[in-house]
């Protein structure tokens, strides 16, 4: 996994919703080397283009309702574009396959959810609670970005089971 692309999306107006691009803004100033990072309000089809000419893609997003303080899992392309009626907002899933079905891309995908807790709202501030998580998050991605290691660290996710919680201190 020599090039990897970490792409965080929210809304950064509509409070934790901006947990995404907040997390990339970290990892931006962190300059892991070989990582390319990306912020955007929403996924689109274009970014199937850039997942191609990467070996693995992260998803940085907020979670509205995942396990404290995150949680981080494998995603594998869906087994046919199915875009829908618009392409306002694309899931990881689907852009993995555009980037396999038009681009022979081989790219493995994960997706870290920060958990957030005040979406309802407008403001760019995100709240104390999720302040923290977002902490532990940038913790997480960073280490596995740097040792190259998100296969493992998502292997490890899987065997901790849906909704357990990370011990960052062993992460």
């Amino acid at each position: 996994m020599d090039r990897i692309l970490a792409i965080g999306y929210g809304n950064p107006g509509r409070l934790d919703d901006g947990l995404g691009p907040a997390l990339a803004e970290i990892l931006e100033h962190r300059a892991v080397p070989g990582v390319t990072v990306e912020a955007a309000y929403q996924l689109s089809v274009e970014d199937a283009a850039a997942i191609a000419e990467h070996d693995a893609v992260v998803f940085l997003d907020a979670s509205v309702a995942g396990p404290e303080p995150f949680y981080f899992t494998r995603v594998e392309p869906g087994d046919g574009v199915e875009l829908g009626f618009t392409t306002h907002s694309v899931e990881p899933a689907a852009l993995l396959a555009l980037a396999r079905d038009l681009f022979a891309s081989t790219a493995e995908g994960f997706v870290l959810g920060v958990r957030g807790y005040e979406f309802n709202d407008f403001g760019e501030d995100i709240s104390q609670r999720a302040a923290s998580n977002l902490a532990a998050a940038a913790q997480f991605i960073t280490t596995a970005l740097e040792s190259r290691s998100l296969g493992e660290s998502a292997d490890r996710a899987a065997a901790l089971g849906e909704g357990a919680p990370w011990q960052t201190a062993s992460t």
